[in-house]
């Protein structure tokens, strides 16, 4: 391994934990750089899912902190432990598989409602390895990384028992609870589980928002007998936030036709969901019949002790250390969700870094401040407008419309996020301020906005100081 790889590389990390606090993990430090190859910084990572993680989620972040050490237009390009390489530390060319055949025309999607999953010949069919490839799942959300509380415990027992026996126990399994609660990560940690126990199991992970939009471009190009191979030939389908599906009946016929296909084939379907089966508007009463076939397990807002064990446990799997005092005190001020703890995990990191102090009580009270354990509650709709369409300066008429260009999009869903976050407006009725949007687009700009700031740290940073102006707003 050539010297100035792993001085690159350790230049890097110290660039990224300062710049990057809340994309680093613990397990960076596992990250072998092997060569400096035409101009990109070559890193073995293992295992295979972390990979894949780096390269969806952190490519531009590992790119910029390259350049940045080493003031040159240097790339960053991540490998496998089974990826080849030459004598001089060159990548060779990985094989590149057949393209797919085209798909078979089918425009109309309520026919060929086959019970049994649709198989087709092996050239025609996304090779296993490619699948867990494309698999979207963070390596953070472990069974071992997540924890258990008296607020999800059933949810977590359920989960690991259809981990274990996939389409044996309980069929479907219907995880459901608020905003950042865990169900993303048990959905993700029962992917990880099935692949480590079977590592050719076909698994399909995607949220209703996609399952959706590739269901209506499959319909509008007469692609519909691919998008069936897709969703019915595999043994395990695991989709996100299944309230998207209300009020769509095109996609909750084709969805209920995948899940009697799946199901009559003893193969394993799971879902989460902001509500319970029957407190989903507008779902047709035959899915709601059908997921209450299995388990139903709802993830509560976890109680004190919880929040102080999920905040240390979060904390170790980014590498940082939190004393027990500290712990305690974001548990007794941030009581809302799993997120907004992770949240402050990483501002208590980033002010540490900056400051150069070590991460104690002292610190803790100046970020977090002296202000109530639920300000939120007592924050109005109105406040958060106000701030947000001074900050982007656009009207509040601009929100409430129907108009979705991007300079008044983005600062509506920021707006839903902060009112969902800090409010105890339900989604309707945040919905409802905002023209009269139904919760699920409200959903959906809240999961939208809380991905972003995870990426982009110019959006943190704006939302970070709208949420330090709306908390201290008197008005």
């Amino acid at each position: 391994m050539a010297d100035p790889g792993r001085e690159i590389w350790s230049a890097m990390l110290a660039h990224m934990r300062r710049h990057h606090v809340g994309l680093c993990r613990r397990w960076f430090d596992d990250i072998e750089p092997i060569a400096v190859d035409r101009g990109a910084l070559v890193l073995r990572v293992e295992p295979e899912v972390r990979q894949r993680y780096l390269e969806r989620e952190c490519a531009d972040a590992f790119k910029d902190a390259a350049q940045a050490v080493t003031g040159m237009l240097l790339s960053v390009r991540f490998i496998g432990a089974d990826d080849a390489i030459g004598h001089n530390g060159a990548l060779r060319p990985a094989a590149i598989p057949p393209a797919p055949g085209p798909d078979d025309n089918d425009a109309n999607p309520a026919a060929g409602d086959a019970h049994e999953p649709t198989r087709h010949a092996p050239s025609d069919r996304i090779t296993d390895t490619e699948r867990h490839r494309q698999l979207p799942v963070s390596p953070d959300y472990t069974f071992d990384s997540f924890v258990v509380g008296p607020e999800n415990r059933l949810a977590h027992a359920a989960s690991i028992a259809i981990a274990n026996n996939p389409g044996k126990v309980y069929n479907p399994v219907f995880l459901h609870g608020g905003v950042g609660l865990g169900k993303t990560h048990l959905l993700q940690a029962i992917c990880l589980r099935i692949l480590e126990s079977a590592p050719d199991a076909r698994i399909h992970y995607i949220s209703c928002d996609e399952f959706v939009n590739q269901f209506m471009e499959s319909v509008e190009k007469g692609q519909m007998a691919g998008f069936r191979r897709r969703f019915r030939d595999v043994d395990v389908l695991v989709i996100d936030d299944i309230h998207f599906l209300a009020g769509r009946d095109r996609s909750q016929e084709e969805f209920f036709h995948t899940f009697n296909a799946l199901y009559q084939a003893n193969k394993q379907v799971v879902v989460s969901s902001d509500a319970p089966p029957d407190q989903i508007p507008h779902l047709e009463q035959r899915l709601v019949s059908r997921f209450k076939w299995g388990m139903v397990a709802e993830l509560e807002p976890p109680g004190y002790d919880t929040r102080v064990a999920i905040i240390s446990k979060k904390a170790e799997l980014r590498g940082v250390h939190i004393p027990n005092d500290v712990a305690k005190l974001v548990a007794q001020r941030i009581q809302a969700n799993i997120r907004e703890l992770e949240g402050a995990i990483v501002r208590l990191q980033m002010q540490a870094t900056v400051e150069e102090r070590p991460l104690d009580l002292a610190l803790a009270h100046a970020v977090l401040g002296e202000a109530p354990s639920t300000p939120a509650r007592q924050i109005r709709i109105a406040t958060i407008t106000d701030a947000v369409t001074e900050f982007y300066s656009v009207k509040l008429s601009d929100l409430q419309s129907k108009r979705r260009h991007k300079s008044v999009s983005l600062p509506r869903q920021v707006c839903m996020f902060l009112a969902r976050r800090h409010t105890s407006h339900s989604l309707e009725e945040i919905g409802a301020h905002f023209g009269g949007r139904d919760h699920t687009t409200v959903m959906h700009a809240v999961r939208t906005i809380a991905a972003r700031v995870e990426a982009d740290e110019q959006l943190k940073s704006v939302v970070l100081s709208l949420e330090r102006e709306i908390v201290n707003s008197d008005r």
